[in-house]
């Protein structure tokens, strides 16, 4: 998010609700920093946003590096507190850097305001946000572990070079912005490891729309399940096949709806085949607004091994659904298991000690059910 303004806008700010906020002579105008390639809650997130801000007299913009524009930088790229260059060679790292090179290249090209605050949701953008408007205050916010959610995926090697030059972003991000966020405290105890003062991350949890999120009064005769994610390994959908399977096994009758697609979705299919719920579960591919349909459904439940926050599970919980999920990351945050919570007022408490690092960190652990006391 690049929180501009014309000049002068930035002097003497008042709070919404003011003449100037009214139509007065202060115009604020804010734009959004962001990969686009970054799915999930991320990219739902940044428009209710931006529509946020335009309700406080905010005019917004969003800006993010176009997926055509690939190979197009060539500017040098120094960290300044490791050599990134020990790394290079290695797919993951290559991609991280080209990104960062036609980032500075796709900005000079397309910027040319001055801003008073950068809010940048992806580290390649921060980091270059920071290098090209040095004297303005860059904020972080860092969604998720891309290199747990790789390692997850058999993608790469924990301690391997891939490892190593993703974990060092971290400390390099808190060098150079001037404040660093999170999701979820569990995700703050996980970042404690790569930077030098964690108390001095912020956490602040997504946002969501409770317009886009409803209940809707329904009777299913037989429960519903549903399941919103990328297949990919991280998400730990063949535990809940194999889960589903003793369901099916102790008499209970389901039907299981897995919205979303991914390079595991063959995997799972045959797994449902052998384990005899082919027929119980529904394989739907990406689907553009899963949440038109969620409020129809009656248990949301998603097995992930790693989870920063857990967007979607919010998300099911304003539409009145039972969630279940694995007590790992900010998962943990959002169900205290056979209690009732809405999302609407939070779940547990920010502060309370979750055993975040080792939740965060550990792949296979148990579920936990709420609201409803489903599970």
């Amino acid at each position: 998010m690049l929180v501009t303004s014309p000049a002068g806008a930035g002097k003497n700010r008042k709070t919404q609700g003011t003449d100037d906020d009214q139509g007065g002579s202060h115009a604020h105008t804010a734009s959004f920093v962001f990969s686009p390639e970054q799915p999930g809650g991320v990219s739902s997130m940044v428009p209710f946003m931006i529509d946020r801000f335009n309700k406080r007299g905010w005019e917004m913009e969003l800006f993010s590096l176009p997926k055509r524009i690939r190979g197009k930088g060539t500017e040098e790229v120094r960290f300044s507190t490791f050599d990134w260059e020990k790394y290079a060679g290695n797919q993951v790292v290559d991609k991280y850097i080209q990104t960062y090179k036609d980032y500075v290249w796709w900005t000079r090209m397309r910027i040319s305001k001055t801003y008073d605050v950068i809010h940048a949701h992806h580290p390649i953008a921060g980091l270059v946000m920071k290098s090209l408007f040095p004297d303005t205050p860059v904020i972080m916010t860092v969604h998720s572990s891309y290199e747990r959610e790789l390692m997850l995926n058999r993608k790469i090697k924990e301690g391997g070079p891939e490892h190593v030059f993703l974990t060092s972003l971290y400390r390099e991000l808190e060098d150079r912005v001037d404040q660093l966020i999170t999701v979820s405290n569990s995700f703050k105890s996980y970042l404690a490891d790569f930077v030098q003062e964690p108390e001095r991350i912020g956490v602040i949890p997504n946002g969501f729309d409770e317009k886009r999120f409803r209940p809707v009064h329904h009777e299913n005769k037989v429960p519903q399940l549903i399941s919103v994610c990328r297949l990919v390994p991280a998400k730990g959908l063949d535990v809940l096949l194999k889960a589903c399977a003793e369901l099916k096994r102790r008499g209970h009758p389901f039907v299981l709806h897995l919205i979303g697609d991914g390079p595991i979705r063959k995997e799972l299919e045959e797994l449902a085949v052998k384990l005899g719920i082919y027929e119980e579960t529904i394989f739907y591919g990406y689907i553009l607004h899963p949440e038109d349909f969620m409020p129809f459904f009656d248990v949301f439940v998603l097995p992930s091994r790693a989870e920063a926050f857990g967007s979607v599970f919010a998300e099911a919980s304003l539409c009145g659904l039972a969630v279940v999920g694995t007590q790992v990351g900010g998962i943990a945050e959002q169900i205290e298991h056979g209690k009732q919570r809405s999302a609407r007022t939070g779940g547990r408490r920010a502060g309370a000690d979750l055993g975040a690092r080792e939740d965060y960190q550990r792949s296979d652990v148990p579920l936990s059910a709420g609201p409803g006391g489903a599970g």
